[in-house]
This record gives C-alpha cells, structure tokens and sequence, in this order.
C-alpha cells in the first residue's frame, strides 16, 4: 500500500510541475532557435534597422477576414513587435471598405501598408527578405538616384544577361535606390540630382567628352563607383584613372590557392579575409572575383583605403593566359595585390560633405551569374550602401546556412539511391507476406 501512495505521489508531483510550468509559460515569455545561426529568428540587421525607427511603425493589412492570411500576419508581426513594442499592427476588410482599398492603392489581399513619419512603402510579400528590405528603405528616408553610365557596352542595370546586374539592382530597388541608366554622350551633364554615378565595366572606348563629364562630376564633389575589369584596358579612361590617383597593374591577378577549395580555375579569386575598412569592417562571408585585374594608388588628393587584396600566393599574368604559370613562368607581379579600394575627401563644394568612391578591379562578382557566390551580394549592399552615405546601413551581413547544400560522394549517392529502393520493396514484401498468411490461416 504504501509503495501505492508513493507512485501516487510522484504521479501528482508530475502533474503538478506540468501544470506550473503551463503557467509560468503564460506569464513569463520566451523563446529559443536552435537552427543554424539562428535562421528562424529575425536577423540581427533587421533588429537594428527597426531600432534606428525612432517612432511608431504603423502597419496596415488589407486582408479578407475569411482568408486565412489574417493570422498569418499577426505571427509574422509579432516577431518584429518583441524588438519595436510601437509596431502597430491594423486590419481593413477590402469588402467593407473598398474606398479605402481604391485610395490605398491595393492590388492583392493580404497586401501591406507600412507608415513612418509620414511615408508610407507597400508589402505585397510576407517574408524576412522583404521586410527588411522595407526597413532599410524607411532608414534611408528617401529613395536614392543611382545613375548608370551606359552606350558604351557597360553592364545593364536592369539586364537579364549573365554579366548584366539586373539581378542585383532589383533586389536594391526594394531597398530604395533607383537605378536610371544615362548616355553620356546625349547629356550636358551628369544629373546634378544623382547621389551616385556606377560606370560598370565599358567594353568600348568612351568619347572624351563623356569621361571629361565623370571627371567633372568628381571635382563637384560626387560620388563614383568604377568596375573595371581586365579586358576593358585603353578605353579612354586615363583622365579619369588620374582624377582618382588609380593606376591599373598589367596583367590579370590569378590565385591557385583556390583549388583548396575546389575551385580549379586561378583566375577566381576566393577572399576570406579583408583590409580593415568602414566597407568590410565586420564582415565575414567568402566572396568569388572572376577575372582581377590589380590596382594601385597614385595620388595624394584623397584618403585611400584598401578593400579587397589578394593572397600572399597569388601573382599577375598576362591577361588571357588559360593556365596558371609555373614558376619562373611569366609571373610578373607577386602578391598580395589589392584589387579595390575605398576612396573619400572631403567635397569642393560649400556644404563639405565627404565624398566617396569604390574602384574594385572586377565587375563580374555582382553579376546575375556570380551574384549568389558566397557573400557577393551583401559585399555589394555594403560598398552600395557606404557610397550613398547611409553609414547605419553598413551592417553585418546575412547569416550563412552552412546546412543548405547537401555534398555527397558517387558512392553515397549510389548506396542512397539502393536504400530508396530497396526499403519501399522490403516494406511491400513483408506487408504481401503477412496477408498471404493471414488468408491461409
């Protein structure tokens, strides 16, 4: 009897703990991500773009009651509510209320209206990505002009071909900067409302006129992004190269260590590691360059800070080589090389603001082919961000899923493939064979 009472006890003990953990669960708040890098949880820049909102953020849901979306974007909402406790979340029926549907602008239900400080961005996708996307937009406070000089064979902007940068452009439209592609030829000027000028990798000579344009945009105190690549050598560009102090090192950067890592061409840089700089400070992705050609400075009218270097075992070769030398080879230049620099001053103009330009010897890295390599793209956020002067938005990249590639040998893959098959078919033998002595018996 007593053993009895004993397991009863312990039975009341459990329920009762149960029961004080049930309540504890209600007063108390919290929560855990054990996935890789916290993926399931709000990324740290999101946090800190939300912090930087000083004031309410108003959030307006043009939902159907009846669809089911509702409670999908309470959820989503209440993640980013834990770090903004003024995110304030309101519904509108678009059958109750289609004056305010028509005024708003709305073209899908479930469609969101996000209000700061009297701008308002619309959300048509629930998803971390664009959110945060909107947030960077509201921290910016207004959408930046990014002109793009084209009609010289310079990467698209807006293009779907491989060496085109459509890809990442239109991930930055969501964040607020609008690209306007520009003929130098066919203008006066350089818009005097653009916040920044990209001249992406020309494959023909620019007139001189249209690079005596780019240099008068520097001198007034404007800001320029220069990819420049090694086959776009003699194409007109010495004034500007020194405008900037920037000489082009002959050959093409190549870099064998990158077969640790299997990638077997050495002309694909692999970087890990950067030069300190407001740009990489913090940052930690790899990033792939296709196709360098190595920098060096020549000039003392601006600060420069070197931004990507190759390594200590990388060399210069003459450009168009297939192979990578052998020593005593035709290496003419030993590393580690810098390939990119960060350029700043301050402006001639009567405000004397800072001003700022990235050269960086590639322009394949924020092409739609090369785009999703490693940390390409959040080094472009980065380099695009730090130009147009939104300094808070230079954070700390996306967090890596080191679990979303699966890599398997041939021989794995085989014993995988065997195990699909074979388990199905001993499943169906075992049930076949438990029938057939079920109806014998």
């Amino acid at each position: 009897m007593g053993a009895r009472l004993r397991s009863l006890a312990v039975y009341a003990l459990l329920l009762l703990s149960a029961a004080a953990l049930g309540y504890l669960s209600t007063r108390i708040p919290g929560t855990w991500d054990w996935t890789a890098h916290a993926r399931s949880s709000i990324a740290p820049q999101s946090v800190d773009e939300l912090r930087q909102l000083k004031g309410p953020l108003v959030v307006t849901s043009y939902a159907s009651p009846g669809s089911g979306l509702r409670g999908k974007i309470s959820g989503f909402m209440a993640r980013y509510r834990r770090y903004k406790p003024d995110l304030v979340l309101k519904f509108v029926d678009p059958a109750m209320d289609p004056a305010a549907v028509r005024a708003a602008g709305i073209n899908v239900d479930g469609e969101l209206v996000v209000a700061y400080h009297g701008r308002s961005l619309h959300l048509a996708q629930l998803s971390d990505q664009s959110f945060t996307d909107l947030l960077a937009n509201l921290v910016r406070g207004g959408t930046r002009r990014v002109v793009f000089v084209t009609g010289d064979g310079e990467r698209s902007p807006s293009g779907r071909a491989n060496a085109d940068l459509g890809t990442f452009m239109a991930r930055l439209a969501g964040q607020g900067i609008q690209s306007i592609p520009i003929n130098l030829a066919q203008v006066a000027t350089v818009p005097q409302n653009a916040n920044l000028v990209v001249l992406a990798s020309p494959l023909a000579q620019l007139a001189p006129t249209s690079v005596q344009k780019l240099v008068e945009w520097l001198r007034d105190g404007g800001n320029l992004l220069w990819l420049c690549d090694p086959s776009s050598d003699r194409l007109g560009l010495a004034p500007l190269a020194r405008e900037l102090g920037i000489v082009r090192l002959p050959g093409e950067l190549a870099d064998p260590t990158g077969a640790a890592k299997g990638i077997a061409d050495p002309h694909f840089l692999l970087l890990s590691s950067y030069p300190s700089s407001p740009i990489t400070r913090g940052f930690q992705l790899d990033t792939l360059f296709p196709g360098v050609v190595a920098l060096a400075r020549d000039g003392s009218n601006w600060q420069y800070m070197p931004l990507l270097r190759s390594s200590a075992h990388s060399f210069t070769m003459p450009s168009g080589v297939g192979d990578a030398p052998s020593a005593g080879g035709a290496v003419e230049l030993h590393g580690p090389l810098d390939f990119g620099f960060a350029l700043s001053r301050l402006s001639a103009s009567p405000v004397h603001l800072q001003q700022r330009v990235v050269v960086v010897g590639d322009g394949d890295f924020l092409s739609n082919t090369y785009i999703g390599n490693g940390g390409n793209a959040a080094l472009g956020n980065r380099i695009f961000d730090w130009l147009l002067g939104d300094d808070a938005l230079v954070q700390l990249p996306p967090r890596p899923a080191p679990d979303r590639v699966l890599r398997i040998s041939q021989g794995g893959l085989d014993l995988l493939t065997i195990a699909l098959v074979a388990l199905p078919t001993l499943l169906l033998a075992i049930s076949t064979l438990l029938w057939l002595r079920r109806r014998h018996r």
